[in-house]
């Protein structure tokens, strides 16, 4: 098991983490920052929902996959990364089950408890923050993306290059380096989009993530809700 702590978020950060919490229904004061050496940046995931219930069929999560659920991106987590490697499932003074209030705040943008329940045990317990102030920067992270419109209107399945994705993500996202962005795939589907960002959610190159990107020529996306 890793022993982890983050090192001190810097200033621009907090700005986000109080703007954040301000949003947050159950957020009323400073959240506590991290102290400490440790990871260097985060990555922030967005899963194709449609291409995560049909891969894993019978075995997808109902909450997230029960006919008539209609999500295109959703969140699957903000990852702390090393520049080689990654932390997870750190030791944390914070508890490992999500209290329903936390849950509830973050359904919108992660669409399961089993989902946000399993990213702060394997992921958000290493970044050296409460899991207010973790749930508080995920959402921070989704609001500085703009996802590319073609996505958020898409009504029947497609199937296109996984370089077409990413050079979508950069041009609608002012800043964001050709080598700090992934699109990923599992079998015949368009899985994730993977953005590196520091740690006042900015965005930066990352070797390692982007040398993980889709090798496919062309990818499957299914429709939301189809």
């Amino acid at each position: 098991m890793v022993i982890f702590n983050a090192r001190i978020i810097q200033a621009p950060l907090l700005a986000v983490l109080l703007v954040a919490s301000a949003c947050a229904p159950s957020a009323s004061q400073q959240p506590d920052l991290p102290t400490g050496d440790g990871y260097d940046f985060f990555v922030l995931s967005l899963s194709w929902s449609p291409s995560y219930c049909a891969a894993e069929g019978p075995d997808a999560n109902r909450q997230q996959c029960a006919a008539g659920r209609d999500h295109a991106f959703v969140v699957h987590g903000l990852w702390p990364q090393f520049e080689s490697g990654w932390p997870e499932f750190c030791d944390s003074a914070e508890p490992a089950r999500v209290p329903d209030a936390t849950v509830q705040q973050m359904l919108d943008i992660m669409p399961s408890a089993g989902l946000v329940g399993h990213q702060w045990r394997k992921h958000g317990s290493c970044s050296g923050m409460s899991q207010q102030d973790y749930f508080s920067v995920v959402r921070a992270a989704r609001k500085r993306i703009e996802v590319p419109d073609r996505f958020a209107r898409m009504s029947e399945r497609v199937e296109l290059e996984p370089d077409d994705v990413e050079a979508d993500f950069i041009a609608a996202n002012p800043g964001m380096p050709e080598d700090g962005v992934a699109v990923t795939c599992d079998g015949r589907f368009l899985r994730e989009v993977r953005i590196c960002m520091t740690k006042d959610l900015e965005f930066r190159p990352c070797a390692e993530v982007d040398a993980r990107a889709c090798w496919m020529p062309r990818a499957l996306m299914p429709a939301p809700g189809g």
